[in-house]
């Protein structure tokens, strides 16, 4: 029997990149695919050393044809896809009374418009596996809301909204959709706060401290999992008790 492939998107570095260090261990082959291709190809090389079957795909998430070729260069490596991780997802912060129009669609194309071209282009092939799964990684953001992040917070709400309505169509196919909601993420989007900023997000963050790639990676391989397969239209806040 082949292995179980996932693919991964936005897979080179951050969140991405510890989801699929975590899934290669557990035994999944992976489509990584990213806009990124150096990147992405440089990455994929360190897992394929440590025993990884692993298959890179540039890919701009946001371009329903490359989206469809992703999906079809899959079929074609693997012949099989059992999980999609859609964690591609971008930030262009900004108050909303000086938000350019082209901030609010970039994010809303990225983060939101992608998870709707990637979960329907893999429909039909995913609908094979015994063990199908969508696992989409929203953020605390598109829960509570946060100043200066219409954009953002929109688009990962919507990625809920997504979930939840996917969830219902398919739960009698076998395909469980559910919801990663990460709070403050030790990540390139977090690598930027001064001092004083990232004082302030701990002080949201009951537990103290923020979380890792891995904590998140965790929580996605049990939504994957043969485990969770009564968990559907779910979102599991990652967060440290921040939304509650």
């Amino acid at each position: 029997m082949s292995k179980p492939v996932a693919l991964i998107t936005g897979a080179h570095r951050g969140i991405g990149a510890a989801i699929a260090k975590k899934l290669a261990s557990e035994g999944f082959a992976l489509a990584l695919a990213a806009r990124s291709l150096d990147a992405l190809n440089a990455f994929a090389a360190q897992l394929a050393a440590q025993g990884a079957d692993v298959a890179v795909f540039g890919c701009d998430v946001s371009d329903p044809a490359q989206v469809d070729a992703l999906v079809k260069g899959i079929q074609e490596k693997f012949g099989r896809l059992d999980a999609v991780v859609n964690n591609a997802g971008i930030t262009r912060d900004g108050l909303l009374l000086r938000m350019k129009e082209e901030d609010w669609n970039a994010v809303l194309d990225i983060n939101l418009k992608s998870v709707f071209l990637v979960s329907k282009a893999a429909l039909r092939l995913l609908l094979k596996s015994s063990q199908a799964r969508i696992v989409n990684v929203s953020s605390v953001v598109g829960v509570t809301g946060n100043a200066g992040q219409t954009n953002y917070a929109a688009s990962k709400a919507g990625m809920i909204g997504f979930s939840k309505a996917m969830a219902r169509e398919y739960a009698t196919k076998g395909l469980c959709v559910n919801v990663v909601a990460p709070g403050f993420i030790e990540s390139d989007m977090t690598g930027h706060l001064n001092e004083a900023q990232t004082a302030a997000a701990l002080g949201q963050i009951p537990a103290g401290r923020m979380g890792t790639g891995d904590d998140v990676a965790a929580a996605v391989s049990f939504l994957v999992s043969a485990s969770s397969a009564y968990v559907t239209g779910q979102v599991l806040c990652v967060d440290g008790g921040m939304a509650m």
